[in-house]
């Protein structure tokens, strides 16, 4: 069986560069639970998931998997795994319970706790500052919506950077703003579950605006080594058919779901096509003078998440639905065929690979694949362990794609699967695993799965066999 272009064959052995980062990553409403201890205050996922009908099965955050008590045993778990890296988030309402205001100290030491565990383990801790947890009394305020939200912040990082600058490194800013807008204002399947052009629209702007003043406090705060990226989840986006018409819809969606966001934050501007597409849809006097010089504040590494492609083409009748972004009711997302993870995603390398060069092409910027990773139904088998085949396929052909970028020329500096545990998974509740680590959600038990184990091996001989 031939490679695919610019994907290392299975089978053949494979070496990633001398001081290549093997990571996992991890989300704070997904794992630490601890909702109403030492001090945290609510979230916009704290509401959203105990209102009926928003997440499947009802399930919430409130214990998660407990991390927040555990901690020290999922750190000693990393170290068995031969981790070099973990990325984690930052609760903004655990550090700031109101978003604004006093430092709650408790929150801060749970996080200096959790640091110092790691760097005794060798670990490097990779920081996000945001990942979806807005706190609630911000959001009743408007949310991202409001420009006054990327000011609060702005205070929020400074604090953080300043209390953990002496500890950190590598700093990311926000993770997938994308998701928070769009899913968040516009389509209303993430918090906080509304269906509002102009305000997503306008809080995808304004999350930008605050990963811009995020890098300055880290610049400014973070210690003299600090690094500072943002994380993006990029899907290439390829056209159905050959029509022009398909064509076009590609253009679109890679616009409102990519170039909206890579262009202001490594460019300086917006994509033309992309403001022209909206002008005539929302109001945009959200954009002010200044605004985008403060977005594109220069960056070490660009993180990025792959899960899939997509597939477009052009709808003859508008969707009656609420779709993605304002004006998109013309595009269809169609179905690929091939295997699938249970989150219906197909499973496809050669898009890791695609992205990761055209990023490189475009951008010439340093970059890490910061979250990778699929979500398939496994179980404690009778021999107490976990054999997910899947999953290890699933990781060795995107690492494979990994290193047909490298190769290729692109500047790849390392990888983190997603997750390192089974976990809440935002609007699918508990009924979705991407853990390398199963837990049992009423014992809470971790038990390493096979994909964990493959995961060290990978990691010990910095590559594939």
């Amino acid at each position: 069986m031939s490679a695919l272009p610019g994907i290392e064959a299975a089978g053949a052995e494979v070496r990633f560069p001398e001081g290549f980062v093997w990571g996992a990553a991890t989300s704070a409403y997904q794992i630490e639970g601890a909702v109403d201890e030492d001090g945290r205050g609510r979230s916009i996922w704290d509401t959203f998931s105990h209102t009926p009908g928003r997440t499947a099965g009802g399930e919430n955050g409130d214990v998660a998997v407990d991390h927040y008590h555990r901690f020290r045993e999922d750190v000693a778990l990393m170290a068995q795994l031969g981790l070099r890296a973990y990325r984690f988030s930052i609760s903004w309402p655990r550090v700031q319970p109101g978003g604004r205001g006093p430092v709650n100290e408790r929150g801060l030491d749970f996080y200096r706790r959790l640091i110092d565990e790691l760097l005794a383990a060798g670990i490097e801790p990779y920081p996000t500052l945001f990942h979806w947890d807005l706190p609630q009394e911000l959001e009743d305020e408007g949310g991202w919506a409001a420009r006054a939200t990327a000011e609060r912040f702005a205070a929020y990082a400074e604090i953080v950077a300043g209390a953990l600058g002496d500890r950190v490194t590598s700093w990311l800013t926000l993770n997938e703003p994308w998701c928070a807008a769009f899913l968040g204002y516009g389509m209303g399947r993430h918090a906080p579950g509304l269906h509002d052009a102009r305000k997503c629209v306008a809080a995808a702007h304004h999350l930008m605006l605050a990963h811009g003043h995020a890098v300055d406090a880290i610049r400014r705060l973070g210690g003299r080594d600090a690094r500072a990226a943002v994380v993006l989840n990029l899907d290439p986006v390829r056209p159905a058919t050959s029509s022009a018409e398909d064509a076009a819809a590609a253009r679109l969606v890679d616009g409102m779901h990519n170039r909206i966001f890579l262009e202001p934050i490594l460019a300086g501007r917006y994509p033309d096509d992309v403001l022209a597409h909206l002008s005539g849809r929302v109001d945009l006097g959200h954009v002010r003078d200044g605004d985008e010089r403060v977005i594109a504040a220069p960056l070490d590494f660009l993180g990025v998440n792959y899960y899939r492609p997509a597939r477009v083409a052009a709808r003859a009748r508008p969707a009656a639905d609420w779709t993605a972004w304002p004006g998109d009711e013309r595009i269809e997302h169609v179905a690929q065929e091939g295997p699938k993870t249970t989150m219906d995603w197909p499973v496809d390398p050669t898009g890791l690979r695609e992205m990761l060069g055209r990023l490189h092409a475009e951008y010439a910027i340093p970059m890490l694949v910061t979250e990778n990773g699929a979500s398939f139904d496994d179980d404690v088998g009778p021999d107490g362990a976990v054999h997910d085949e899947r999953r290890v396929a699933y990781l060795d052909g995107h690492l494979r794609a990994v290193a047909g970028a490298i190769e290729a020329g692109a500047d790849v500096r390392g990888y983190f699967v997603w997750s390192l545990l089974d976990n809440f998974e935002w609007a699918e509740g508990y009924s979705k695993r991407f853990g390398i680590v199963h837990v049992d959600y009423q014992t809470l038990a971790r038990t390493p799965k096979d994909s964990a184990r493959w995961y060290r091996d990978a990691i010990a001989r910095n590559g594939l066999r």
